[in-house]
């Protein structure tokens, strides 16, 4: 990180500055009205930045590292690019839920770099609202009752051979499919080349084709915004928000402790000001059924 200079709280606004937003998946559709109308701040999209050299949803390039230092290494690239001093990005991973596999999250992650102030935040949303599933089919006929699960057409789809042949010239990947006859087409060629007969069709998690994931992203600027809204009582910089938590919530029937949250550990992101703070939906006890004691 940059060496940050002395901004004073009064300074230290968003009003009327320019952040460069990272992303070739149009996420400006979405985040922009959220920090403008609620920071004053104005993103831009670099017109050749291309994101997808950093993962790819489809597979074909890996994401070169952990969700985090992906997501700040695309921000900085946004920055480098740009000349500008602010930047965001924001990352997305796809699966099961940890305490529930048959469930499928979205884990979204959104990153804020400001240089002048010399800080960084990443705030992170794990939410059950996403259509994320893939099916193996011989035919669009096999595919009834997925694609109205996965909102098809107003969702886009992916296909691909299911399994791989040699040699690779025959393997490709159809993205962003939203019309039935295009569907068609893609399945029909992919299950052709495919070593087992079926084509894998997947739902196409990429932010400009898929209205579920635009809604928790929405959901998640606006938690950023507030964040950057809020100042340090200490400093007074932006950026006064959650930034750990404290378990051991006490079981209402034993009274021991539980794996849930007991307090909020609010912070600052410049300096080292912290604040211990109640859960803020006010629950002081959990119910025997989540207490390892109780329902080991």
């Amino acid at each position: 990180m940059s060496q940050a200079k002395y901004v004073t709280p009064i300074e230290a606004s968003y009003q009327g500055r320019t952040a460069v937003l990272a992303t070739k998946h149009q996420k400006e559709a979405v985040l922009g009205p959220l920090f403008h109308e609620g920071l004053g701040l104005r993103l831009i999209v670099p017109a050749d930045l291309n994101t997808d050299l950093l993962g790819t949803f489809s597979g074909e390039i890996p994401r070169p590292g952990p969700p985090r230092e992906v997501l700040l290494k695309k921000a900085r690239w946004g920055m480098k690019v740009t000349g500008l001093s602010l930047g965001i990005a924001s990352e997305g991973s796809f699966g099961p839920a940890p305490d529930l596999p048959f469930m499928s999250v979205d884990h979204e992650m959104l990153a804020f770099i400001d240089d002048d102030l010399g800080i960084q935040i990443v705030e992170q949303i794990v939410s059950p609202d996403t259509n994320f599933a893939s099916i193996a089919v011989r035919s669009v006929d096999d595919l009834t009752e997925f694609l109205p699960r996965c909102g098809f057409p107003d969702h886009g789809l992916i296909v691909r051979p299911n399994v791989r042949q040699e040699p690779d010239m025959l393997f490709k990947v159809f993205k962003g499919i939203t019309t039935p006859a295009a569907l068609q087409e893609a399945v029909a060629f992919s299950a052709g080349v495919s070593a087992d007969g079926l084509a894998r069709v997947e739902t196409d998690m990429r932010a400009h084709m898929n209205p579920t994931r635009q809604r928790v992203l929405r959901q998640l600027g606006t938690q950023l915004v507030r964040r950057l809204a809020s100042r340090c009582p200490a400093c007074g910089v932006p950026g006064w928000g959650l930034v750990d938590v404290v378990r051991g919530l006490p079981c209402q029937a034993c009274g021991e402790d539980t794996d849930w949250v007991k307090q909020e550990i609010w912070g600052c992101a410049r300096c080292e000001h912290q604040e211990a703070r109640d859960r803020s939906d006010g629950l002081t006890a959990v119910g025997p059924e989540h207490c390892r004691w109780c329902n080991p």
